[in-house]
C-alpha cells in the first residue's frame, strides 16, 4: 500500500509539474507570438518608411525643379492689370525680333476670385527663327503669359516668311488677392 501511495504521489507530483509547466508555458507562448507579430509589424513599418523616404527625396528633387521653372509665382502675377505696359513690352519684343505687320488686340477682361486675365491676340510676320525667338522672349517676361493657340501661315510666294496669329492670355491678381 505504501508503494501505491508513493506511486500515486509521484504521479500527482508529475502531473502537478506538467500542469505547472503548461500553466506557465501557454501564457508565455501567447506573449511570444504577440511579440513576434509586433516585431513583424515594426519591420513592415520600417520598410514602408524607407520606401517613402526614397520617394521623398525624389519628390524634393521634383519640387526643386518645379520651383526653378515656375520661379516666384507672386512676382509674376502683378497686383494690377498694367495692360499698357504689357502691350508696350510685346511691341518692343516684336520690334526687337524684326516682326512686321504687327497687330496686338486685347480682348475682354475675365475676372475670378483669385486672379484675373485678359486675352490678347497678336499678329506679326517674320521668319520662323524670328517667330520662335519672339515666343521665347514672350515667355521670359516678368508676368505670366499663357499661349493658348498659335497659327503659322506660310506666305503665298514661299519666301521664308510666315504670318503668326497667336491667342495669348495675360494674368494679374484680383483685388481680393492683392489687397
Amino acid at each position: 500500500m505504501f508503494r501505491e501511495k508513493q506511486q500515486m504521489l509521484i504521479c500527482l507530483l508529475a502531473a502537478g509539474m506538467i500542469g505547472g509547466f503548461l500553466l506557465r508555458y501557454l501564457p508565455l507562448r501567447r506573449e511570444m507570438k504577440l511579440v513576434e507579430k509586433a516585431k513583424a509589424a515594426q519591420t513592415s513599418a520600417t520598410a514602408r518608411a524607407l520606401a517613402q523616404n526614397s520617394r521623398l527625396s525624389t519628390l524634393k528633387e521634383q519640387l526643386s525643379k518645379l520651383s526653378s521653372s515656375v520661379g516666384d509665382y507672386q512676382a509674376k502675377l502683378p497686383a494690377n492689370r498694367d495692360l499698357g505696359t504689357f502691350l508696350q513690352q510685346v511691341t518692343n519684343l516684336m520690334n526687337r525680333h524684326n516682326l512686321t505687320e504687327q497687330l496686338i488686340q486685347p480682348g475682354e477682361e475675365l475676372k475670378s476670385e483669385r486672379f484675373s486675365c485678359i486675352p490678347v491676340n497678336m499678329r506679326g510676320k517674320g521668319t520662323l527663327e524670328q517667330v520662335f525667338d519672339f515666343f521665347g522672349s514672350l515667355q521670359a517676361l516678368d508676368r505670366f503669359v499663357r499661349i493658348q493657340h498659335v497659327e503659322l501661315l506660310n506666305d503665298a510666294d514661299f519666301g521664308g516668311n510666315v504670318t503668326i496669329n497667336a491667342e495669348t492670355v495675360v494674368y494679374y491678381q484680383s483685388e481680393a488677392l492683392s489687397g
